[in-house]
């Protein structure tokens, strides 16, 4: 990795649409980084983050977010930024499907490129790859890399703004330390992290209480009006149509973390939310985004992957289907027996 990073002098950091705490966290501290670290051979060397759509307001603060660029808007930009990159690293996703159109236009370069992720089953289009699906987040797999020996925080080090965006990856990824967060290594990062400099009361408040006045009329509304209990499988459902998102003037990032919410139930052991994302022009059918929340040794992962083409950890997954929210409660209720425990 060290190798390919000093050869090249044009790169471009890849993270997922909707991008979350963790693509943003690794993307941005990767940027850092390699903004710090010593330029050899001639020339300077760039480095751009590029995301498929915009990112939730609630991580615009998150250091150098302000120089993240947003495919939708400036698709011809990015496109010459792809055309003339010589390496590419992609961050939190295993299929270049997860990246949109740049996934095509990504794999016709033929630079190298990087993948660090923890989803299961990484696609084979990188020539290298760091994946662990064990890992807490994409944010973890960062830290492990740039503290390996090989690299040792070279340039700046462990800066506040680097430490900064692993923590908040760390920190959204496992639902503020509540899932996929058993080990204890989580939490030695989490220590270096602070040593660095990172504000954690200041980070989790960036994150979680600076929500618009419609996000939480709509959480309400999710919770009060469109919840469903299926108690012989300890199983909720939130539905969301794209009608009831205008109701609220749904802005990206608005029903992160709604998934959980069920989860407060004493009897409820599984969480599904799914929302619907209005067809686009020339697109037939509406995309329905599916989350997946588990309890324990209950696994949400397999379900999302064979019927709902997603996949992730077992206790935190996500999937989508094209069509309307009806189709899609119509295939939950069908398959949920068959993966669900009583």
């Amino acid at each position: 990795m060290k190798e390919l990073i000093e050869k090249a002098q044009h790169i471009v950091i890849f993270t997922h649409m909707a991008p979350d705490g963790d693509a943003m966290g690794s993307s941005l501290a990767l940027w850092h980084w390699l903004k710090g670290l010593p330029v050899t051979g001639y020339g300077l060397r760039d480095v751009t983050v590029i995301v498929p759509n915009a990112f939730p307001g609630f991580l615009a603060w998150m250091p150098g977010a302000d120089q993240i660029r947003i495919y939708e808007k400036e698709s011809a930009a990015c496109d010459k930024l792809i055309a003339e990159a010589d390496l590419f690293i992609c961050t939190d996703f295993n299929d270049p499907k997860r990246i949109g159109p740049m996934g095509e236009k990504m794999l016709a370069n033929p630079a190298k490129k990087i993948l660090i992720d923890h989803h299961l089953n990484p696609v084979d289009f990188a020539d290298e790859v760091h994946s662990d699906p064990s890992a807490s987040s994409s944010c973890e797999i960062v830290y492990r890399l740039l503290a390996d020996e090989g690299l040792q925080f070279t340039g700046d080090g462990l800066t506040t703004d680097i430490a900064t965006c692993i923590y908040t990856g760390l920190m959204t990824d496992t639902g503020n330390f509540s899932y996929n967060s058993a080990r204890c290594e989580i939490y030695e990062i989490v220590a270096d992290l602070v040593r660095a400099g990172v504000e954690k009361e200041k980070v989790y408040d960036a994150v979680f209480n600076q929500y618009s006045t419609d996000r939480v009329r709509l959480t309400g509304y999710a919770l009060y009006r469109k919840m469903r209990i299926y108690p012989e499988y300890h199983l909720a459902l939130i539905t969301l149509d794209a009608d009831e998102l205008d109701r609220f003037h749904y802005q990206p990032g608005d029903c992160e973390g709604l998934v959980n919410m069920p989860l407060q139930i004493a009897d409820v052991c599984y969480s599904v939310c799914m929302r619907e994302e209005r067809a686009k022009p020339g697109t037939p059918k509406s995309r329905i985004r599916i989350s997946f929340r588990s309890q324990g040794d209950r696994p949400v992962n397999i379900w999302a992957s064979e019927v709902f083409h997603g996949g992730g950890h077992m206790n935190a997954s996500g999937g989508e289907i094209f069509g309307t929210i009806e189709q899609a409660v119509k295939l939950f209720e069908q398959t949920y027996s068959k993966y669900l425990k009583k």
